[in-house]
């Protein structure tokens, strides 16, 4: 009767398969998980750095035109008397 030992480590084999199972299981609903938190923070970051940027870019829209001194290069020492 040669065929009890093979069958039994054939459910052996099952067994430890379907524990393997289980922990992968386990494991991809875990990276899942945070695959699903990475994305929201990815997405509240890109919100916050749009907002950012609308900011910022309303700031450089209410700056003062520049002028004429620094539009033609001048450094400032040209209106000192000598």
């Amino acid at each position: 009767m040669t065929a009890s030992p093979l069958i039994d480590q054939i459910a052996e084999r099952v067994e430890r398969l379907l524990v393997r199972h289980e922990e992968l299981r386990r494991t991809n609903e875990l990276l899942e998980q945070r695959v699903l938190a990475l994305t929201h923070e990815r997405d509240s970051l890109k919100s916050r750095l749009m907002a950012a940027r609308a900011r910022v870019d309303s700031l450089i829209d209410r700056l003062p035109a520049a002028s004429p001194s620094v539009d033609q290069g001048l450094t400032g020492k040209e209106h000192l008397a000598p």
